[in-house]
């Protein structure tokens, strides 16, 4: 966004800053004084913790263009640049959406139980081989933070490509009319969010809102091999869509698969040529295959999309290969954890090839609502000790999972406390051991991985 700040106030149907600063111009928007940049629009919230407005000066101090202001709150500065507004997070999702709607460039837009970040990766990767493209940044994935990129959209960008997370009914739905998608994603229903939505019914619900914003000639790629998603679209009129999966019913779908080290290659339906996914786990085919359906659809060859994903940069902790620093091996998948990722990084570590033993580490699954103890009682019981012979497990709710494991392995060890695991951890670890890490961003279990490198 780059606009004066009398254009701002017409979009916000509010007044212009006086006559001084009126004209001052304005580009992109932040609401964190430590990353404000030179001329960005400032947007104080008041949370339960703290008040924005008490940063405004601050904000100024670091380069700020101009700072929204919430009608009420006192102590509103007169010297400077200042527009006044009703809600600063309804003025920040307003200008964001003028601002799309006034810009040419596509939108991609992804939600999804798991695999929302590695897809929006992988497609931003693949398409930056003929496009100019923005993606989210970081878990910017929400009602702030999804404006919040758009506004930083550069306006010589050719495809923003955007992540969208919800907990709960409308989020999505907002965040979609915001955004208003020539392509929207569904990677797949698993279980987070089944402590605010009660049933994966209702998530599939929640996530299927995407479609709400979908311009007139937009497109819904989805998961076609979940149940949930096949109905709400055959219930859904005149919607514009197709989809892929592992079933040969799906409009895209791999004839063959290898799995190895490096991630994996597949052939898809009719095509002759194999294409690589630089991803590790057979689960991150699907995210590949979601990569794929987008890119073809902008126009992108089989060889532009081979070499897209080779140049693509993942975000960490998703399924990321870590060296330790005695010939150990870490896969760190700390980022998040829910039945469904859990059980297909668990099928990775079954499936991969170590020069030592596998261990497995596994936290916490959070946000699982009334059945989480069912559960983590159905991982422990569905691991396979053949494989992986060293488990060990942390958190509260983890406790569970390490009595349904110790029925059937006596190398089942349960911790609460960081440093006790990782000392465990160390009399069992030797050269050439692969280790998979795997929990919920509140366990914190990149820590583990951190004391081996």
């Amino acid at each position: 966004m780059k606009k004066t700040l009398r254009e701002i106030a017409d979009i916000l149907e509010t007044d212009a800053p006086s006559e001084e600063f009126a004209g001052a111009v304005i580009e992109g928007a932040s609401i964190n004084t430590l990353t404000i940049q030179p001329g960005n629009l400032f947007v104080p919230f008041k949370g339960e913790k703290t008040d924005g407005h008490k940063y405004v000066r601050q904000a100024f101090e670091k380069g700020a263009g101009a700072s929204l202001w919430q009608k009420g709150v006192p102590d509103q500065p007169s010297d400077l640049p200042i527009i006044v507004v009703n809600d600063p997070e309804e003025a920040l999702q307003k200008l964001a959406a003028a601002y799309r709607l006034e810009n040419h460039f596509k939108v991609v837009a992804i939600t999804g139980s798991n695999g929302k970040t590695t897809t929006k990766d992988m497609i931003a990767g693949v398409l930056s081989t003929k496009y100019s493209v923005q993606k989210t940044e970081g878990n910017f994935n929400n009602n702030l933070g999804l404006p919040l990129t758009m506004l930083n959209i550069r306006e010589s960008t050719d495809v923003a490509v955007l992540e969208m997370g919800m907990s709960g009914f409308g989020e999505i739905e907002l965040l979609s009319n915001i955004a208003t998608p020539d392509i929207a994603v569904i990677t797949n229903i698993g279980e987070s969010h089944l402590q605010d939505l009660g049933s994966r019914e209702n998530i599939a619900k929640a996530k299927f809102e995407i479609i709400s914003g979908l311009n007139e000639n937009g497109i819904l790629f989805y998961y076609g091999d979940e149940p949930l998603l096949k109905n709400l679209v055959a219930q859904t009129e005149g919607l514009k869509c197709a989809s892929y999966g592992y079933e040969e019913t799906n409009g895209l779908y791999p004839r063959n698969t290898v799995i190895d080290d490096a991630g994996s290659r597949v052939q898809l339906g009719t095509e002759e040529t194999w294409v690589s996914i630089p991803v590790l786990g057979r689960h991150n085919v699907l995210n590949g295959l979601a990569t794929i359906r987008t890119a073809l659809h902008l126009g992108l060859t089989l060889e532009e999309i081979e070499e897209g994903f080779a140049k693509t940069e993942m975000t960490s902790m998703r399924m990321e290969r870590v060296e330790g620093a005695h010939g150990e091996v870490f896969i760190n998948d700390a980022y998040n954890a829910s039945p469904t990722s859990m059980l297909a990084a668990l099928q990775f570590l079954e499936e991969a090839k170590a020069q030592g033993k596998k261990i497995a580490v596994l936290g916490d699954m959070l946000e699982l609502g009334d059945n989480e103890e069912q559960f983590h009682r159905e991982i422990g019981q569905k691991i396979n000790f053949n494989e992986i012979p060293v488990l060990l497990a942390f958190g509260p709710r983890s406790r569970w999972l390490a009595e349904e494991a110790l029925e059937r392995s006596p190398l089942v060890y349960w911790f609460d406390q960081h440093d006790e695991l990782i000392t465990e951890l160390k009399k069992h670890l030797s050269e050439g051991d692969l280790v998979l890490v795997k929990g919920s961003r509140g366990m914190q279990l990149e820590k583990v991985i951190e004391a081996f490198k």
